[in-house]
């Protein structure tokens, strides 16, 4: 359930609700929230003003969630609440926009997507983005871990019930990937490498033919998904040899490399961008100088990389 909103203009990350300048970014009592409520005023504009085709269900059309994902030069002019404002659409991923573009087609395509690239690139942050533009949510999600079971994956049952009286459809407690089939909704499989392998190997048919067959009830032993059912995965790089995913799950994919930002420009606006955002969620009435932030990135690029640019 989304956070109740506040209505203060100076608790909405210093913007107004109504008036010049409305973003999506909204304070709540909710610490984190799921991106498709934190910029559901971009989304609805975006929506608004959507005149592509858009492929069944997704929310938007392909040229609208790569504008949600990488921004827009000009506002766009919506009605929200009953007033016509101007909603400036912010850069949700900083990095190649072909990136996006191939995720998005990838997505269209009914492809099962990969982002795979080093800690810290974005994968999760374009994973989630993309799947609340395209399905408008981005919670039906699983964590890789080495103790991740097929059971998290596909369904498991309520013990108690299943003793009582039998094996049902309503005993079910279905996964986030059959909850996605079900609805037509994107299924996103964080580090999907951490987990061993026959447990990625649950994936294969989910990927192949679109069900998840049941044979506890023979009556109703096939779950089948709806039209915009996808998977986004993502892989850590630095995983890589540990579980690599198998030569047939492999083929299910559409591999997507998310480099390591290349410039200190860039590196600097993403500092700049998450400073601002966490400075306005915690009411610090400052903000992080040029200087500093130019800075703190050199300092973490020695770090990772290693060396010290001579003068």
């Amino acid at each position: 359930m989304a956070a109740k909103k506040k209505t203060d203009a100076s608790e909405t990350n210093g913007e107004p609700e109504s008036g010049e300048n409305v973003g999506g970014g909204q304070v709540s009592e909710v610490l984190r929230e799921p991106a498709e409520v934190k910029y559901a005023v971009e989304l609805e504009a975006l929506r608004q003003n959507d005149r592509d085709e858009r492929p069944t269900p997704w929310k938007l059309s392909p040229r609208a969630v790569l504008t949600y994902v990488t921004g827009s030069k000009k506002p766009l002019t919506a009605t929200i609440d009953g007033k016509t404002v101007e909603v400036p659409i912010t850069r949700k991923f900083f990095g190649d926009d072909t990136i996006v573009e191939r995720s998005i087609v990838t997505l269209a395509s009914e492809r099962a997507l990969l982002l795979v690239g080093d800690p810290g690139t974005g994968k999760s942050w374009l994973s989630e983005h993309l799947a609340a533009a395209i399905a408008g949510e981005s919670t039906l999600t699983i964590q890789g871990t080495a103790g991740t079971t097929e059971e998290q994956i596909k369904y498991s049952w309520n013990i108690a019930r299943i003793i009582a009286e039998g094996p049902k459809p309503e005993n079910m407690i279905a996964s986030p990937c059959m909850i996605a089939m079900r609805t037509g909704k994107l299924f996103r499989f964080e580090e999907i490498t951490r987990c061993v392998g026959d447990v990625q190997d649950a994936l294969v048919s989910i990927c192949s033919d679109k069900a998840i067959a049941v044979p506890e009830l023979p009556g109703q032993n096939m779950v089948f998904a709806k039209p915009g059912f996808n998977i986004i995965a993502t892989a850590n790089s630095r995983d890589q040899g540990v579980n690599d995913l198998s030569a047939a799950l492999k083929r299910r994919f559409n591999y997507v490399h998310i480099p390591v930002v290349a410039d200190q420009k860039t590196e600097v606006e993403i500092v700049g961008t998450r400073s601002a955002d966490l400075l306005k969620r915690y009411k610090i009435p400052t903000k992080v100088e040029a200087p500093v932030l130019e800075l703190l990135a050199t300092v973490f690029r020695e770090l990772r990389e290693g060396v010290t640019p001579s003068a």
